[in-house]
């Protein structure tokens, strides 16, 4: 053959493994959600594409069957055009001895660099930008080839799998989609700018409600609100005055002893009515919710719908009340600060850059966020930032007492009856070279 024809058949065998190698790429990377959401819009290449990711060890074997193949068929071929082109165009300057394996050299390079760049660097890169697209351009071609080789790819096959369980190697692939892979998926498209930050925001709270415990979001008991058996009508009518709830908890004597809640709606009909009676009696106490404190928000959620309830008693294993929650509440956790910016001005106070003044009471989800701690230690054990203070320190806290974690130092600023009340969180900034650490 001539120089051109050499050429010509080399640029073939280019064009030929870059389409391989294009198609392993694209194949192999086009997402299912993606795919699945193109066969719903009426492209069946998708499915086939789906089809070959289900079963993709026969194309695997005829891809590299055709990239070996062609990738010794170039080799031979280039080395035998181009070696005697670049020996004659070095015989004036080389030893005769020494001409013959420069020429080798030079000939297997220029070949290996083109196959390198455009039948493998380029087609791959191309295959990684538009996965998707470009696996349903090759798949109809690709099922052709497949097919062509499909007797060998077979006996390949048998081949492969007999050494994987030799070695007892699994190769099944694990398709399950995971909270990390959503969590990434949510975290790309808000910094590609698909997501909104306080769409990001909210679907990550979302994801939250299934590891958040229900005492995270509760009202505490020592902030519960509620009406005795014999409360009286001038006492319903303050309390109500003072503390705009919606619902109210009723109790014989003592919050533990739980009887229903009533409606503030309910008495205040009663009051537009002109109706002084409003002592609380089984026709306006209804029957309370009572879960356990155990239960995840997700859950919490999911008795809401089943009970048609918004309002809960939440107790611990000994029957005492911890708390109370409300449909609202979780809103609120899901919401973040677009609902309730004065709530968590109030748990947490940011006092400049580097320093926060933040209650002991505040849920230690709320914590991580703010201070953009990943994980505290152990944190299935407490819920509050005092519990992980109470954690560390092994004791009951003092003024001044204090824990370093994750580069931040937190200390006890005030206690109220053994219990804490504020703590002072301060970053630590240390200094590279001087050894020293700065709050």
């Amino acid at each position: 053959m001539s120089l051109f024809q050499q050429i010509v058949v080399m640029l073939m065998l280019i064009v030929s493994a870059g389409f391989l190698a294009m198609s392993e790429i694209a194949l192999a990377g086009a997402r299912k959600i993606k795919l699945k959401l193109i066969a719903e819009g009426g492209d069946s290449r998708a499915l086939d594409v789906l089809a070959l990711q289900e079963n993709s060890a026969d194309f695997l074997a005829t891809s590299q069957i055709g990239l070996n193949a062609i990738a010794i068929l170039g080799g031979i071929l280039g080395e035998g055009a181009f070696r005697p082109y670049f020996a004659a165009l070095l015989a004036p300057w080389l030893d005769p001895k020494l001409l013959d394996t420069v020429a080798f050299i030079l000939s297997f390079t220029l070949v290996t660099l083109a196959f390198i760049l455009f039948a493998d660097l380029i087609p791959k890169r191309l295959a990684m930008v538009a996965p998707e697209r470009i696996a349903l351009a090759v798949i109809r071609p690709v099922r052709w080839v497949v097919l062509v080789c499909k007797p060998l790819a077979w006996l390949l096959n048998r081949m492969s799998e007999l050494i994987f369980r030799i070695f007892k190697i699994d190769t099944t692939r694990d398709d399950n989609i995971t909270f990390d892979d959503i969590s990434a998926v949510v975290d790309a498209g808000a910094q590609a700018g698909v997501l909104l930050k306080q769409e990001h925001h909210f679907i990550e709270n979302v994801f939250e409600l299934e590891e958040r415990n229900v005492p995270s979001s509760m009202t505490t008991r020592e902030n519960v609100v509620y009406f005795t058996l014999r409360e009286t009508a001038e006492s319903i009518r303050q309390k109500i005055a003072e503390f705009p709830y919606s619902k109210f908890l009723v109790c014989n004597q003592e919050i533990d002893q739980v009887i229903g809640y009533v409606d503030t709606k309910d008495i205040l009909v009663k009051l537009l009515n002109n109706n002084a009676n409003i002592l609380l009696n089984e026709t306006t106490i209804r029957t309370v919710l009572i879960v356990p404190d155990t239960l995840t928000l997700s859950e919490l959620l999911d008795r809401f719908r089943a009970t048609k309830e918004k309002f809960a008693v939440v107790m611990n294993e000994y029957a005492l009340v911890v708390g109370v929650i409300t449909l609202s509440d979780i809103m609120m956790t899901v919401m973040g600060d677009w609902v309730a910016p004065i709530e968590s001005e109030q748990q947490i106070i940011q006092r400049d850059e580097h320093s926060w003044l933040i209650d002991g009471i505040t849920p230690i989800e709320n914590v991580m966020h703010t201070l953009g701690i990943d994980e505290f230690p152990d944190w299935d054990n407490y819920e509050t930032l005092a519990g992980f203070m109470m954690y560390k320190l092994r004791k009951i806290p003092r003024p001044a007492d204090s824990v370093e974690y994750e580069g931040f130092k937190f200390e006890v600023v005030d206690i109220d009856h053994h219990k804490i009340d504020q703590l002072l969180v301060t970053r630590l900034v240390s200094l590279e070279g001087l050894g020293q650490v700065y709050e």
